[in-house]
């Protein structure tokens, strides 16, 4: 290994968050969090759907933070390594279930931008979507795509260090 690669990866594995734990300047952050994982939490779908939308957003915005946290989560939930990584290409991937599928599209059409002169959700993506998804799950499935814009500002603009478990020191 070169001394430059050395030196890379001693910085990487010290380097600080661009900004202290937000939550310490805006205490009532702690509490829209809970309310959104309260939300997102009343079983109407399954958790780790949530999961696998959550970690594709973090893929959509190309954030380390957000990917490990929601494979770190994928994993103590049990999912196999092939669905978790097949996430990022689960259009041809053998692993998800249609409903799966028609919430990873609904992440996907959410947090991408649409063609020219298209909507980014069109009424034949929300109607696959309500096939698999009741009145309450689909609300909770656009709650949980909100839940993830959110802590995407976070992570894209704080940058806390990467890490597997909400437990572990994430801001520095």
């Amino acid at each position: 290994m070169s001394a430059n690669t050395t030196a890379a990866s001693q910085d990487a594995a010290t380097s600080i968050s661009r900004m202290q734990d937000p939550a310490k300047f805006v205490p009532e952050l702690n509490d829209v969090s809970a309310a959104l994982f309260r939300a997102t939490g009343n079983q109407s779908v399954p958790r780790n759907t949530i999961n696998l939308i959550h970690l594709r957003a973090g893929q959509i915005a190309r954030n380390t933070y957000l990917t490990i946290l929601n494979t770190g989560f994928l994993r103590k939930a049990g999912e196999s390594e092939e669905r978790i990584t097949a996430v990022s290409s689960w259009q041809d991937a053998p692993y998800f279930t249609p409903a799966e599928r028609a919430a990873l599209a609904l992440v996907e059409a959410t947090l991408q931008p649409a063609p020219h002169g298209k909507e980014r959700v069109s009424d034949e993506l929300y109607a696959e979507v309500a096939q698999h998804y009741d009145n309450k799950a689909l609300a909770t499935l656009t709650v949980a795509i909100g839940q993830i814009s959110f802590f995407t500002a976070l992570a894209v603009i704080g940058k806390p260090q990467p890490v597997t478990s909400l437990a572990d020191n994430q801001w520095d």
